[in-house]
């Protein structure tokens, strides 16, 4: 692979960008094809499906043979809240491949114990995720029910690029949730994107079932198809939950 293709693709992998290497099977040759330019590639197409899919292989088209190699950012869960649906919610995402960090600010509640083989940061959430950083392969769920703590994460999530955000809660504690926000400084555009209440509306009733359909609803708005455009520059695959 040429050094600075490797270069560019590294520095792409690290800043948690997605992005493909197309290389051509008859002439040999490789391109490194970042996400933004996909849209405007002459394989759009076919390198949009690799990503949707995040399958990499290879691919006829026009009577050539191409090697699409996907090179994805690890998705995140970042779970505010350790709380029973967390136990429950944590090993199922660790599952499904994703990275899951917990973070709540009580240590009663998030400790080593409570969350085996979990990272489990005990914090509050506007110390941890500016840290962290929060992208749109990240995936946001806030779970503790107190304003104190969930209120301050979403303030962060809303006015990032997270592919999903939910909070537990009923319908007219959502209310009241969202009069804070704005009153915060959110507009009702960024409050829209809050999935509340949180999770598929399966009937779910234990904290495992919580999980379930909290799991089910990442899952589905990671894998929709629809893509959304990113201005003029490019489209997030992953992104179409802030456009929702």
């Amino acid at each position: 692979m040429d050094l600075q293709l490797l270069s560019t693709l590294n520095a792409e992998r690290a800043s948690r960008r997605a992005c493909l290497v197309v290389t051509d099977l008859d002439a040999g040759a490789s391109r490194l094809v970042l996400e933004a330019d996909v849209p405007a590639d002459p394989l759009a197409a076919d390198l949009l499906q690799a990503l949707r899919t995040n399958k990499s292989g290879v691919r006829e088209i026009d009577g050539k043979r191409y090697f699409i190699t996907v090179q994805m950012p690890p998705v995140r869960v970042i779970v505010i809240g350790a709380v029973h649906i967390s136990q429950a919610l944590a090993p199922m995402a660790k599952l499904a491949d994703f990275d899951v960090t917990i973070v709540d600010p009580r240590t009663a509640f998030a400790s080593p114990e409570r969350f085996p083989d979990v990272h489990v940061i005990a914090e509050w959430p506007d110390a941890v995720l500016p840290r962290m950083g929060l992208d749109r392969y990240t995936a946001f769920v806030a779970l503790t029910h107190d304003p104190k703590i969930d209120d301050m994460g979403l303030m962060l999530a809303l006015r990032s690029e997270c592919f999903y955000v939910g909070a537990l809660g009923s319908r007219k504690s959502h209310e009241k949730r969202v009069a804070r926000l704005i009153e915060a400084g959110l507009d009702a555009g960024a409050t829209a994107r809050i999935r509340a209440p949180v999770g598929l509306n399966i009937g779910a009733v234990t904290p495992a079932e919580i999980a379930v359909s909290i799991l089910g609803e990442i899952v589905a708005a990671l894998r929709a198809e629809r893509v959304a455009a990113k201005g003029r520059e490019g489209a997030s695959l992953v992104g179409a939950q802030a456009a929702a």
